[in-house]
């Protein structure tokens, strides 16, 4: 079975035509979704999706973007953490690329959200943009040793560090780009810690660049992963159903 561990089908793009976005998805073998909220009217957009469709579940959080225009307040986190379909803390994290005059804020939030999931037991969902350091360097510190470090772009000795400290790596359409290096990074780890994600609507792979993503294109993903790996696809999607279950216990 394939799984997309990452996407926003809570975003605007999917609110005309949501059930063709999922009715597509089952059709070409995936039978798990994970929906995430990036700030509190997502998370509950997220969770009230995944108590609405079968083989859809739910992560929760404050995207460090969203860090300002959130009260500082998460303890709507530990509420909707309640529900049993909520299967991860996320996302949250670093990103330097937009704006830098708050990265400490957004520190600030991230490591207050990874203590959130140490207390409820929950992995962490890690967005990283233009912070891999600092990321890395606040995970090592505070982290769980359990979590996704989503839509991953670092090097290949970074990505080691980041499975030595227990966490794996979420690999979607950047993986076909033809200027990523992601596909040497995947082919030299390999699959034992990878899930598959697809950050729909955003990053459709290749033959889709340029338009909207959604959970179907996943087989196109681990295509990919099984190229630049030489393992079989049925290999590769078992691989990752395993490591998807270990991690997010779905």
């Amino acid at each position: 079975m394939l799984i997309d561990t990452h996407c926003h089908l809570n975003d605007e793009a999917f609110q005309d035509n949501l059930e063709e976005i999922i009715a597509r998805a089952k059709s070409r073998g995936i039978s798990k979704i994970i929906v995430i909220g990036y700030n509190k009217a997502s998370s509950i957009e997220a969770v009230k999706l995944a108590n609405s469709y079968e083989g859809i579940y739910a992560s929760i959080g404050v995207h460090p973007s969203d860090v300002q225009k959130e009260e500082d307040n998460l303890d709507w986190l530990y509420e909707l953490a309640k529900d049993k379909k909520v299967v991860a803390i996320g996302e949250i994290g670093l990103d330097y690329y937009w704006d830098k005059s708050y990265n400490d804020l957004q520190k600030e939030w991230f490591i207050k959200q990874i203590n959130i999931a140490k207390e409820l037991g929950l992995p962490i969902a890690v967005h990283c943009r233009d912070a891999n350091q600092d990321c890395f360097d606040i995970i090592k510190e505070h982290g769980n040793g359990c979590g996704v470090i989503h839509c991953y772009s670092g090097s290949f000795e970074m990505a080691k560090e980041y499975v030595k400290l227990g966490y794996y790596l979420g690999i979607g359409g950047v993986i076909t780009f033809k200027n990523s290096h992601l596909g040497e990074t995947v082919a030299k780890l390999g699959i034992n810690n990878i899930v598959t994600e697809t950050d729909a609507p955003y990053l459709a792979p290749v033959p889709y660049r340029g338009k909207t993503n959604e959970p179907a294109y996943i087989y196109e993903v681990v295509q990919k992963i099984s190229e630049v790996t030489g393992i079989i696809f049925e290999e590769v999607e078992k691989k990752v159903e395993e490591n998807t279950y270990k991690l997010f216990k779905i």
